[in-house]
C-alpha cells in the first residue's frame, strides 16, 4: 500500500562541471531503521551514495542499496550523514500508560523495553557520524530523560503537502531545521476525521505498524534535497580549506 504521492524533486540539484569540487556520490549517507527505503531512494535520485539498514528485508525494492542487519555494526563505516528512523514502541507519549499496570504498580518488562530503546536511540543520536537526524513521535517525559533532551524540531505531513497529521519529531547533530515545502493545512482542516488522521484509523493487523511508521514521500523529499544540499556544502567548504 502506497500512501505517499509527491513529485520528484529536482534530479540536477548537485550537477557540477568543476573537477575540484565533490561528487554527491561520493558523499556517503546511511538511512538506519529503514526497510521502505523512502529516504534513501530519494537521496539516491540525487546521487548520493545512500544506504538503507534495518534487520527487516527493504520492501522499497532495492536490495542492492539495502544493508540487512543491526545498524550498530556500521556506525563507524565512514558515513558523512545519518538519518535513522528508531522504533517508537516504547518511546512514544501516546504508549506511556503501558509504563503502568492496573493496579498502578511498575510495568517492569515496559520499563525494561523502554530503557533498551532509549539506549539505542542515545547510541544513534551519539554516534560517530558528523551529521545525524534521529526522527521519532512525539516522547513521553521518561524517554526525554533516559535520551537526556528534548527533540529539536517537529512538523506535521501537511507542512509538506500531505493533507494529514502526523507529529514527527528530530533530534539534530549538526543539521539544520527542515523548512515547510508546501503548507496544506487549510486543505487538512476541511477533510473527515477519518481521512485527516488516516494513520489512526489504520485497521488492526500485522501490517499496521509497518505502514504507520512508513515516511512520507514530501518529508522523504525535504530531507533528501535539504539535508543533502547541506552535507554537499559542508564536503565543499572541507574541500576548499585543505590546501592542494
Amino acid at each position: 500500500m502506497e500512501i505517499q504521492t509527491k513529485p520528484n524533486i529536482q534530479l540536477d540539484l548537485f550537477e557540477n562541471t568543476n573537477n575540484n569540487i565533490p561528487s554527491p556520490n561520493n558523499i556517503r549517507v546511511l538511512v538506519a531503521c529503514e526497510e521502505s527505503q523512502a529516504t534513501t531512494i530519494e537521496l539516491r535520485k540525487l546521487g548520493f551514495d545512500a544506504w538503507s539498514c534495518d534487520i527487516l528485508e527493504c520492501s522499497g525494492g532495492h536490495p542492492e542499496w539495502h544493508i540487512h542487519g543491526d545498524v550498530l555494526n556500521v556506525l563507524n563505516d565512514g558515513w558523512d550523514m545519518m538519518i535513522a528512523h528508531p522504533t517508537c514502541t516504547y518511546l512514544t507519549n501516546s504508549g506511556v500508560c503501558w509504563l503502568w499496570n492496573k493496579d498502578k504498580s511498575k510495568n517492569e518488562q515496559r520499563w525494561e523495553n523502554l530503557n533498551d530503546g532509549a539506549r539505542f536511540f542515545k547510541t544513534l543520536l551519539e554516534a560517530p557520524i558528523p551529521l545525524i537526524a534521529v526522527e521519532n513521535p512525539i516522547p513521553h517525559k521518561y524517554a526525554v530523560e533516559l535520551i537526556g533532551r528534548k527533540y529539536d524540531q517537529c512538523i506535521q505531513p501537511y507542512q509538506f503537502g500531505h493533507p494529514e497529521s502526523k507529529a514527527t519529531c528530530f533530534w539534530l547533530k549538526g543539521l539544520p531545521k527542515l523548512k515547510p515545502t508546501e503548507d496544506v493545512k487549510e486543505v487538512w482542516k476541511s477533510l473527515p476525521k477519518n481521512q485527516a488522521q488516516r494513520l489512526h484509523y489504520l485497521s488492526p493487523g500485522p501490517e499496521r505498524a509497518k505502514l504507520r511508521s512508513k515516511t512520507f514521500s514530501g518529508i522523504a523529499q525535504a530531507m533528501a534535497q535539504q539535508w543533502g544540499s547541506y552535507v554537499y556544502e559542508t564536503q565543499i567548504k572541507k574541500k576548499i580549506s585543505v590546501p592542494s
